[in-house]
């Protein structure tokens, strides 16, 4: 596992450290977590894009009906 290294205000990390150690973590595990989150964000978004195109371009089962949520394309 690789080390990271960040410049942060130092109120900002108290605060961090306070809240994280209420909820029984680290900010290293918020940290961690929320980088989890944000790379999979990235895929999670294209593979919604690449399953909206393809249910667009589809009108298997639909009959031609918009099955877009609340109906937009």
């Amino acid at each position: 596992m690789a080390n990271l290294t960040l410049a942060v205000d130092d109120d900002l990390l108290r605060r961090a450290r306070v809240r994280a150690a209420e909820q029984g973590t680290s900010v290293n595990a918020i940290v961690r977590d929320l980088m989890t989150a944000y790379a999979a964000g990235d895929r999670a978004a294209a593979a919604r894009r690449r399953l909206i195109g393809l249910s667009v371009s589809s009108a298997s089962g639909s009959r031609g009906r918009d099955i877009t949520v609340g109906g937009a394309r």
